[in-house]
């Protein structure tokens, strides 16, 4: 995918070094925007392999609104292992925002319960398409501020807007507050990509455009005294930029999957079930590049 390979060059070229809370220091710039049309295919990046199977359990997971990180563990996935409790729950999962947002309550008032806005989000599609209200935020300040990983991915909201037919195409825009570039970047475009497909199929609009800001994109590095050099990101994308891109795959979504309410059931079954309904045909990557994570 061009528009990630550009963004890393733009990162090593014109980032300069920040120090942040992980105590490991990044390349960092500010304010990267990009588009990518999902016309043109589903984007996966292609300049290593990336795990399909991760990208389908997390973001079902995510809609599921689940906080526990138990289904996450039976198909396998580790994201979360290191910001949940002992008890296995992450406070601050994105589904947990994304359908049950705490509503404050009006002074003098009880505690006003909690919001479902992908389901609003998904009903408001059906009665006003043109609607330019269709927002899902993961940040709830009270628990922001506080929490040990605050969402990244903060805010996504849809679009629809005409192509030059005069049809109808799903538009969704992500913005992102803190951007791995190296690690968590390539997942967060195909986990918004197969939500901005899943919505599609969910509202009978066709997919368009993927549209992404990251405030800061950064790339870990060692520091100037070359330690802390396991957490070095610089040479493997530098190796990925040395790649040829690969032709994009295309996604096909079982048509059994036509609601929010047909997702849930997928992750108590088995990972090969769930998989089925989620295959990408034509993903030719080239060999995994490791990096290692700054907690």
């Amino acid at each position: 995918m061009k528009q990630y390979l550009d963004l890393v060059r733009e990162v090593l070229e014109r980032g300069t070094r920040k120090p942040n809370r992980t105590g490991v220091d990044t390349i960092s710039t500010f304010n990267h925007n990009y588009e990518i049309d999902l016309r043109a295919g589903f984007p996966l990046l292609t300049t290593k392999e990336i795990s399909w199977k991760n990208i389908v359990v997390e973001n079902l997971w995510f809609l599921s609104g689940e906080t526990h990180i138990g289904l996450l563990k039976k198909h396998g996935c580790k994201f979360w292992d290191p910001w949940a409790d002992e008890a296995g729950q992450v406070p601050s999962a994105y589904g947990s925002f994304w359908r049950h947002y705490p509503v404050p309550a009006l002074a003098g008032q009880a505690p006003g319960g909690t919001n479902d806005q992908v389901a609003w989000v998904l009903e408001e599609l059906k009665r006003n398409p043109m609607s330019r209200r269709l927002v899902v935020t993961a940040w709830a300040p009270g628990n922001a501020q506080s929490s040990k990983l605050p969402p990244c991915h903060l805010l996504f909201v849809f679009n629809v807007q005409l192509d030059a037919s005069g049809d109808p195409m799903l538009c969704l825009h992500l913005t992102q507050r803190s951007a791995d570039v190296a690690l968590g970047v390539p997942y967060n475009i195909a986990g918004y990509a197969l939500l901005l497909e899943l919505f599609s199929r969910f509202s009978g609009i066709r997919p368009g455009i993927f549209a992404h800001t990251m405030i800061d994109a950064h790339v870990y590095t060692a520091k100037a005294d070359g330690s802390m050099a396991e957490y070095d990101h610089v040479p493997g994308l530098r190796q990925q930029l040395t790649r040829e891109p690969r032709p994009l795959p295309r996604l096909h979504i079982d048509p059994a999957i036509r609601g929010l309410e047909d997702l849930k059931p997928l992750l108590e079954a088995d990972t090969a079930t769930v998989m089925k309904h989620f295959v990408l045909e034509g993903y030719d990557p080239h060999p995994p590049i490791a990096f290692k994570v700054a907690v």
